[in-house]
């Protein structure tokens, strides 16, 4: 086990002294067609399961962790904006890596990558299913093999989301903090302006306290864990550092445990928040969707296993809502992706 701290920071996870994550809600695709990236919706509200040992499952304080509320069907997205070191990240979903397709280990390997890289990963929608491709992360019930978990390994008994960060060892890190202070030191003030500047933002805000109320009896929840739903173009980028340049032992580690509403609201006494907006009626209203290129990157190739992961239509029904596709105007190139210039009027010289 992971001796180094996790904490929650409002809705983010810190793992150890470097990588944070936040679960973004989102759209769901459609299950067939490779899309673009889907918006984010604001993030699930994340609750340490030690401060309910009255009310949630023994089993998940015997894992300890957090827990979020998800429906049925829902989609989400990792987001890993706000790491301020580089970390290695490994994400399992049911102990199944998300970009390897092996089983968990909890040690780094290359052969195949079963880590992200962060900060270069800004973010990840789904498992490595393919060349340039995810496929997004959906949540069901354990129970009908729908998971990624019940498809690779034929059980589950696991469900939920596994996170577990490697630093940098301690001369890569050090060249990496002597980089990042040349690369971000400003040039020298001119004296007149010596001393101008605001002051320092505050920091984040944590979880607001809870409210008193009475408890409702502990009782074993509906197991959750996460299945897949349609394709989008996003590469899970390889690794160029050195394998010994990562530690050899996890700074920290967390399971992440899923909920459903109506046990949220037994476990915790908050409502989770409302089923996600239908994705039709969001795209008839212009917003946005994004399509995120990195030249310098070099996508992982998914593993036979992933690639073989089918979406959970298969087994709880087709995914009748109407597919409204975003107009070109709608899709917001991210990254050093070209973007098309206004033209430029000439005139008389």
């Amino acid at each position: 086990m992971a001796n180094g701290s996790v904490r929650i920071n409002g809705n983010a996870l810190q793992l150890g002294d470097g990588a944070q994550i936040r679960f973004i809600r989102t759209l769901r695709l459609p299950e067939s067609g490779t899309h673009g990236l889907p918006p984010g919706l604001g993030e699930f509200p994340l609750r340490r399961v030690e401060d309910h040992p009255d009310t949630v499952p023994a089993e998940w304080l015997a894992k300890g962790g957090v827990m979020l509320p998800v429906h049925l069907r829902e989609a989400m997205w990792l987001s890993f904006a706000g790491t301020r070191e580089p970390a290695a990240l490994q994400v399992g979903v049911g102990k199944v890596c998300a970009v390897s397709g092996e089983r968990w280990t909890g040690r780094l390997a290359r052969r195949p990558q079963n880590y992200v890289v962060l900060p270069r990963q800004p973010w990840l929608d789904g498992i490595n299913s393919g060349k340039g491709t995810v496929r997004q992360f959906v949540a069901v019930p354990l129970g009908l093999g729908a998971t990624v978990e019940g498809q690779v390994t034929g059980e589950e008994t696991t469900g939920g989301v596994q996170l577990q960060a490697f630093p940098l060892g301690p001369e890569p890190l050090r060249r990496w903090r002597e980089q990042e202070r040349a690369r971000l030191t400003p040039p020298p003030m001119p004296a007149a302006f010596a001393g101008y500047g605001g002051a320092p933002a505050p920091a984040a805000p944590g979880s607001a306290p809870m409210a008193p109320r009475a408890a409702a009896p502990a009782r074993s929840a509906p197991a959750m864990g996460l299945g897949v739903g349609g394709s989008m173009r996003q590469e899970v980028y390889e690794d160029t550092r050195p394998p010994s340049d990562w530690s050899e032992e996890p700074a920290a580690r967390v399971f992440v445990h899923l909920v459903t509403p109506p046990e949220w609201r037994r476990i915790t006494g908050e409502p989770a928040p409302p089923s996600p907006v239908d994705r039709a009626a969001y795209t008839r209203a212009g917003l946005p969707w994004f399509d995120y290129y990195d030249e310098s990157g070099t996508d992982l190739p998914a593993t036979d296993t992933l690639s073989a992961v089918k979406p959970v239509g298969d087994w709880i029904g087709d995914d009748h809502t109407p597919w409204v596709a975003p107009t070109a105007s709608q899709t917001h190139p991210l990254g050093n992706a070209p973007r098309p210039g206004k033209p430029v009027q000439d005139g008389d010289w």
